[in-house]
């Protein structure tokens, strides 16, 4: 039977045993022991850190075989004398001292994990996910989980003290379109009904906006049904704010101040304000995506007018059908990238799209793909374009101009890694700027909404919302990190004539949009201040500032890559009764 906690009460964390003298209480894991016959060391883990306790021939016998009884991971409380340990360790933060205990209490017995808790576990993650609690013992993922609860109190205090109210809304709510799939619950009372889970509270903080509440934040949780990667979970946290009487400006200026903030206080990184801008188009032009890493170089660079006489039909093809010829120069890549590497660049191209690669490869003297095409001073041209030299590796890419940047983008990501340049201590934020307003979907060609369809158009760009869709920009915004999207943001449409126009750009009727947003657009009827907002993912900033590799690491119970969670085994099958009440049942899907 197991010991009970009577009369003890834990007095230190042991993490925050480090000063000899008097006596200390302490509870915890056994991380692990050392038996030498005469001495028995425990080393006691809690969320704090480790301490070392002590059973030698001072101790009382029974004391002594019951410490020696003890295995990894039962939960002890031990009392005793803080003491100055005969053999320091410079690389604990109690390394110099231990508890002589006079003493100790076995709370629960453990049976042999299935894994080893240690830092440094290299057990299959499927197991560790199964096991999660188990997982969640080990000192990085404590580390982590820590971690993101501190940004979750920086992040209310700094809000708090600028005049922001922290308002919940709804978790069950009416199903709109915003982007990804509802995660719907059916009603039991309205039966043939669905409440949906949010993707984020935006009508809601719309309409709080409109009820004169001029600055909410939440730390919301949002749920959106989409095929998951690293940096994506189906249900996540997301630092949501909306403000009253504020242009972009204002809301950008506010969160740089919380970035700050936040890096300062858990980093003891200083951000240096304001944070840089980079519109759409122009971080498009340079990196080949909107949420560029611009930690390091290799920037995309137009030679399309350096080629355009060459008589290479690659390049000639790609200009008279209104693409571009456009290069990436890896500094210093002509040792790393052989032939057989820029073989397998070649296919990851083709993968995103791209027709093909072409290359100088310059080692000890230039090497290009398609020298036979080439006329004398048209090598040098282009390498002078580009700004190449001795040691360096052009990537070229002709085609679209949108396949191109997204094929050059990617690979100077992948070059960027594979020549270990880009700093893992570096903190490159930047805001995206002037987003265009539509997307053009090839498939159905036509246009829809890049943003939700509460966006606010620029000004300028008003006049030709019907007649050039393409150039409309929207007064919306970005904030990226090292490569992640942090954060989207924008000014909310709050003229009730501009909002019906905006509807319809879109292609909905009249029907469809009293049925999808008529309680929104009936409040606008009603009046409602300029505001605008933003939503910035917790979850991935905690990513980022603890090097996780994944949204998993960050997370205490997360979901894997089909949206299932391991150790629970949900999403479960439900007995017919309950489906029953709601007016439901569950058929055979055909296809299969």
């Amino acid at each position: 039977m197991a010991d009970t906690m009577k009369g003890l009460k834990r007095t230190h964390y042991c993490g925050e045993v480090i000063q000899p003298g008097g006596e200390a209480v302490v509870g915890g894991f056994v991380d692990r022991i050392r038996n030498k016959g005469g001495v028995i060391f425990i080393v006691l883990r809690d969320r704090t850190g480790v301490v070392q306790l002590l059973f030698n021939d001072e101790t009382d016998r029974e004391l002594f075989e019951k410490a020696a009884s003890c295995r990894s991971e039962y939960v002890l409380m031990a009392k005793g004398e803080v003491r100055e340990r005969e053999s320091k360790n410079p690389n604990l933060p109690t390394g110099n001292v231990e508890i002589f205990v006079s003493d100790l209490r076995i709370l629960a017995k453990a049976q042999t994990p299935p894994f080893e808790i240690v830092s440094d576990s290299n057990v299959n993650e499927e197991l560790r996910l199964k096991y999660r609690y188990l997982d969640l013992r080990r000192e990085p993922l404590q580390r982590n989980i820590i971690m993101r609860h501190e940004l979750a109190r920086v992040t209310r205090e700094y809000f708090y003290e600028n005049g922001f109210l922290e308002i919940e809304t709804p978790m069950m709510m009416k199903s709109t379109p915003e982007g990804a799939r509802d995660y719907l619950i059916p009603s039991r009372v309205h039966q043939g009904k669905f409440y949906a889970l949010p993707q984020s509270p935006q009508i809601y903080k719309q309409l709080l906006m409109i009820s004169g509440y001029d600055r909410y934040i939440q730390l919301a949780r949002c749920f959106r049904d989409e095929d998951l990667r690293a940096d994506r979970q189906p249900e996540f946290t997301q630092i949501d704010l909306e403000m009253s009487f504020v242009d972009s400006e204002d809301i950008q200026e506010c969160v740089e101040g919380f970035v700050k903030r936040v890096f300062s206080k858990l980093m003891h990184v200083d951000i240096p304000l304001p944070l840089p801008r980079l519109t759409f188009a122009d971080a498009m032009e340079r990196y080949g995506s909107d949420k560029p890493d611009t930690r390091f170089g290799f920037e995309i660079q137009d030679i399309t007018e350096t080629v355009k006489d060459i008589d290479f039909v690659v390049f000639k093809n790609a200009i008279a059908e209104g693409g571009s010829v456009r290069a990436i120069n890896i500094k210093d890549g002509a040792a790393t990238y052989t032939r057989k590497e820029i073989d397998k660049l070649t296919e990851h191209a083709k993968g995103i799209g791209a027709k093909g690669l072409a290359y100088i490869r310059w080692a000890d003297e230039p090497n290009c793909s398609f020298k036979k095409f080439l006329a004398d001073g048209d090598l040098e041209r282009i390498c002078e374009a580009v700004g190449a030299a001795q040691g360096d590796l052009v990537l070229i890419c002709a085609d679209r101009t949108k396949t191109v940047l997204s094929t050059l983008g990617a690979l100077r990501l992948i070059a960027g890694k594979r020549l270990n340049i880009i700093p893992e201590d570096k903190y490159n934020f930047l805001w995206i700027t002037e987003m265009p307003f539509f997307e053009h979907d090839d498939d159905n060609n036509t246009w829809v909404a890049a943003h939700h369809p509460f966006t606010m158009p620029m000004e300028e760009c008003l006049e030709y919302l019907d007649a050039d869709p393409a150039n409309v920009r929207a007064k919306a915004w970005d904030l990226v990190l090292n490569g992640t999207e942090l954060s989207s943001g924008s000014m909310r449409i709050t003229d009730y004539e501009l909002q019906q126009k905006m509807f319809e750009a879109l292609g909905m009727t009249d029907e469809e949009i009293q049925a999808k947003f008529g309680f929104l657009v009936d409040a606008y009827k009603y009046a409602a201040p300029p505001h605008g907002g933003m939503g910035i993912g917790l979850d991935r900033l905690a990513m980022i500032m603890c090097k996780a590799e994944s949204l998993r690491d960050v997370t205490a119970f997360p979901k894997v890559q089909n949206a299932s969670e391991l150790m629970s085994e949900c999403p479960s099958t439900v007995d017919d009764d309950s489906l029953a009440v709601l007016g439901i049942r569950v058929v055979e899907n055909e296809a299969e």
